[in-house]
């Protein structure tokens, strides 16, 4: 009880009452998360000060900062650049390949037809997605430019692409693809000090909400060059068509985002931190493995130190004038007053590797990468390393059907309209009817499979998926040996004529 209760108790004990009254009346309303996770009075969450913001407060104006500190990382972090490289390499793998499913009752099609179509099809693709020519910079395949999208949108929160027409001789296609780095879609200078918030971080919305428009510097924004640097407004649709212009690979946390955050973004503390300690302790090991003297002058007196090295047969930095060598085999006769000591650091460390550990385990539950797959370091039992695998590959399935669905499937669906409207790809109804549109362009991408512990148990798995009906031959050849079950089909034909001639098959 307070002052001014006492008082009121002291003077009206009857009013005082109905005040406590009232009072244990509001503690017993001022319940739920007011006394857990939002309490303001329990001493461990009194200090903890909270403040909530839009996207723009939040993430948007911290973007550019946490891209940089993400790339510096995966450039000089092991444990960081390990991680992306493994979602890389699991999720997209050698590319995410093609594999046609139209709809073909809808188009009135025969399976025999709709399996020609599709064969002719993935045969056209191929032509396009296996050159150089596909990439606008005529540096990558376009398997290649899967990757390279992929790992960008892991680094620096999202990736872009543009989709010109450009012709080349020896190409049939004129589509290309354009990967454009994340830093050159900001916004103009010019445009910054407006205060309605239309366009940020490059990216202009409408009174709606809705993206309309990318906003792409022509020079990176951090470049050296002395050139002036201009914008080009890109509008995501095209007006009059609807086609893509551009495509914009990004993970969204929270609605009305507008720009990605980095994959690494939860734990680029720890990754410092990490860093920092390894290198502390690589250094401390290395000085640990010199024989490192000091020598000892009692009293502050000077010692002549020259009787211990012979400095015309011994190189000694002549820029420093501290530095001493050790003979080998040396007899040293010290001055007066001086005496040796030898430094022991005590490395390697014996907490180290327990330490790293822990680390790496809260780091792979932020990526969703267990910490074997993490450390690539399978030493528990068979089932614990496979939990640990179908654990990853719930993350890595994930991120291939986005994949898939924004950046594979949109590219795709407009090389199909060029083919169409070159007359390579016969399509009827394609650019008339938007149902008939969709039936042509129903696709599959099937990428590298899951890591095999036992492949005898794996192909046993496929097997009885298969037969069940859960799966089918083509999605399973992929996913074994990311090979082709129709040319592996055509082979074998090949190969047990070949036996049977050879007389080499006793069936």
């Amino acid at each position: 009880m307070n002052f001014f209760d006492r008082a009121i108790a002291f003077v009206a004990p009857q009013k005082a009452l109905e005040r406590a009254g009232a009072r244990k009346r509001m503690e017993v309303l001022n319940q739920g998360y007011s006394h857990h996770g939002a309490s303001t009075k329990k001493k461990s969450l009194v200090g903890w000060l909270t403040r909530s913001g839009s996207v723009l407060e939040d993430i948007e104006k911290h973007i550019p900062t946490l891209r940089e500190r993400s790339r510096d990382l995966y450039m000089g972090s092991p444990l960081a650049t390990g991680a992306l490289k493994t979602m890389r390499t699991n999720v997209i793998g050698s590319g995410l390949k093609l594999n046609s499913q139209i709809d073909y009752e809808y188009l009135g099609m025969t399976l025999e037809e709709a399996d020609r179509w599709q064969t002719q099809v993935e045969r056209e693709f191929e032509l396009w997605a296996e050159s150089v020519h596909c990439d606008a910079q005529r540096m990558n395949n376009f398997y290649e430019l899967q990757q390279l999208a992929f790992l960008s949108q892991l680094m620096s929160g999202d990736s872009f692409a543009l989709l010109p027409y450009i012709e080349r001789p020896n190409m049939p296609y004129d589509l290309r693809v354009q990967v454009l780095e994340s830093d050159r879609i900001c916004t103009p200078e010019d445009k910054k000090m407006d205060m309605d918030n239309k366009i940020v971080n490059g990216v202009e919305v409408n009174s709606r909400g809705e993206v309309v428009a990318y906003h792409i510097a022509q020079q990176h924004p951090n470049s050296t060059s002395l050139s002036k640097n201009d914008w080009r407004r890109i509008r995501k649709y095209g007006s009059k068509t609807g086609r893509p212009n551009i495509i914009h690979l990004m993970e969204t946390e929270r609605p009305e985002q507008r720009r990605g955050v980095p994959v690494l973004a939860p734990v680029i503390e720890s990754l410092k931190q990490l860093s920092r300690y390894s290198e502390a302790e690589l250094m401390a090991a290395v000085v640990s493995g010199m024989y490192t003297v000091f020598v000892k002058t009692e009293g502050g007196e000077e010692g002549n130190l020259g009787q211990m090295y012979d400095y015309d047969d011994e190189e000694i930095d002549e820029q420093d004038e501290g530095s001493y060598e050790l003979g080998n085999g040396s007899v040293v006769e010290l001055d007066e007053n001086q005496s040796v000591e030898v430094a022991n650091p005590g490395r390697p460390n014996p907490a180290f590797d327990g330490f790293v550990t822990s680390i790496c385990r809260q780091v792979g539950a932020a990526l969703e990468i267990p910490y074997e797959l993490l450390l690539k370091h399978f030493t528990a039992s068979y089932s614990a390393s496979r939990g640990a695998l179908l654990e990853a590959w719930k993350m890595f399935k994930m991120r291939r059907a986005w994949m898939a669905s924004d950046f594979c499937q949109p590219i795709y669906e407009e090389f199909l309209a060029e083919g169409v409207a070159k007359g390579r790809i016969d399509a009827p109804g394609f650019f008339s009817d938007p149902v008939a549109r969709k039936a042509y362009a129903n696709a599959e991408w099937n990428g590298p499979s899951q890591g095999q512990l036992d492949p005898l148990k794996e192909v046993k798995a496929a097997t009885e998926r298969v037969n069940q009906g859960f799966s089918t031959r083509t999605r399973e050849t992929v996913e074994l040996g990311n090979g082709d079950f129709f040319r592996n089909n055509s082979l074998r034909e090949v190969e047990e004529k070949a036996r049977k001639e050879g007389g080499l098959d006793n069936a």
